[in-house]
């Protein structure tokens, strides 16, 4: 798989860091219960389909990215810096 960095152009996936989904996930407040801790760190919807991700261009230009990809085509939609997310 490539990733087209949107400042050093198309990449090895393995170039990149992949760092999970770019929506942010409700985090629990600190005096939360042990479960809901647990629920929140290791129990994640992985639904097949579109999906946006968050990746750092570990051995390249440092930059993170949102990559807009098909989880079932493994196809790349679109590339952006995070940056333009407010990320």
């Amino acid at each position: 798989m490539r990733i087209e960095c949107p400042l050093c152009g198309s990449r090895d996936r393995r170039e990149f860091y992949y760092q999970g989904h770019a929506t942010a996930l409700d985090r629990p407040k600190p005096e939360a219960t042990p479960e809901i801790w647990d629920n929140y760190l290791h129990n994640r919807e992985n639904l097949p389909g579109i999906t946006e991700d968050l990746w750092h261009h570990e051995h390249g230009c440092g930059a993170w990215l949102v990559v807009k990809r098909n989880t079932i085509s493994h196809e790349i939609l679109s590339v952006w810096l995070a940056k333009e997310n407010g990320l």
